[in-house]
Formats: structure tokens, sequence, C-alpha cells
């Protein structure tokens, strides 16, 4: 266990809540006008998959846990989970779905990705910030409306649903974050 201030704590990140693991799915530093900023996280236990919620002043120590960080490659989804390989070794893990969560939409073929390991199992997993996806249906532009006052919904070739700019047709390859799905440009092939 490492001791980290509060404020530098990310998804992804391990901690250790009074004897238990937690897994950060959100971190989030608030500053407001007036007052102490304070830290929100919202983290998983390991150990039951329960969700909770812990604030804390942004200058206060919290207890991290040391994982062992790897890439992995993923091969497939299954019954199981979403199966991955490390390229060195050839070992192969499962990340399960909820680990995952929503991002497992953003996943493609061959994709490098950084798994977090704690005694050897798959506790937390780091996409690539940014990926490139096929518009399959883009909606069209309505008349008189300006390029700069709105994005319209397309549906990308993963099926996600995203916001993109009016000039974004369908066949278009755009590129997208990972962390919220929103559109960052059209992608340079």
């Amino acid at each position: 266990m490492v001791k980290v201030i509060a404020s530098t704590v990310r998804k992804g990140n391990v901690l250790d809540l009074e004897g238990k693991l937690a897994v950060v799915i959100h971190a989030e530093n608030i500053h407001p006008g007036k007052g102490t900023p304070v830290t929100h996280l919202e983290l998983r236990r390991i150990s039951d998959g329960v969700k909770v919620t812990e604030r804390y002043r942004t200058t206060d120590q919290v207890e991290r846990a040391y994982l062992e960080e790897k890439d992995f490659n993923f091969l497939y989804e299954d019954d199981m989970g979403f199966n991955f390989m490390q390229p060195e070794s050839y070992d192969q893990i499962v990340v399960t779905k909820d680990v995952l969560g929503e991002q497992s939409q953003w996943l493609q073929d061959g994709m490098t990705c950084t798994v977090s390991l704690f005694e050897g199992n798959p506790i937390a997993i780091e996409l690539p910030a940014r990926v490139v996806f096929e518009i399959v249906e883009a909606d069209p532009v309505v008349k008189g409306q300006t390029a700069s006052s709105s994005y319209k919904p397309a549906k990308l070739s993963n099926g996600a649903r995203i916001m993109v700019p009016p000039h974004i047709g369908s066949g278009t390859r755009v590129v997208v974050m990972t962390t919220d799905g929103s559109y960052v440009e059209r992608a340079k092939d």
C-alpha cells in the first residue's frame, strides 16, 4: 500500500477502504467557490461488487493498493466475459463485464488495453483514450441549422450512438473518446 493525496486518485486506481479493496470507477475534484475543495470518488468493492461513494478533502491521504499493470490485446467476447491475451507470454485472461462496464462498446479486435491485476486477477482496465469507428447512420441536417449551432445524432458501426457535427455523414470514419463517447474529429486515414 502507498499513501497518496486524494486529488491525485484517478479512475482505475485501487484504494484500501478499511481493509477492503475498491476500484475507482469515477473520480472528480470539486472546487466550490467557498469552502474546502473535495475529491468525490465512486468505487466498486472488489470482494462483493458493491458500489460505494467516498468524499475526501483534496489534501487528505488515502491508501492506494499496489497493482501490477500489463498490456493485453483484446481477442473476443464470450459468455464468461472479454478475453485478452498478453502479447509476450501469450497468457490469456478473462475480464468480466462488470469490470469493463460501458467501456466494452469501444473494444476492437487486437486493441491493446492496460489491465490492472491484483494477485493475478483483473480488477480494472484502461482502454486507449481514442478509437476510430465508421458512421453507419446519420440524421439529415435540419434546414436552417447552422454548422456551429448544434450537433446531430449518429450511429457508429459498433451500434453506439454519439453526437456529431452537421457536416459528418454516413460512411465517414470518426475519432471518439472512450471515456465519454464524445466526437473528436474526422479520422485521418
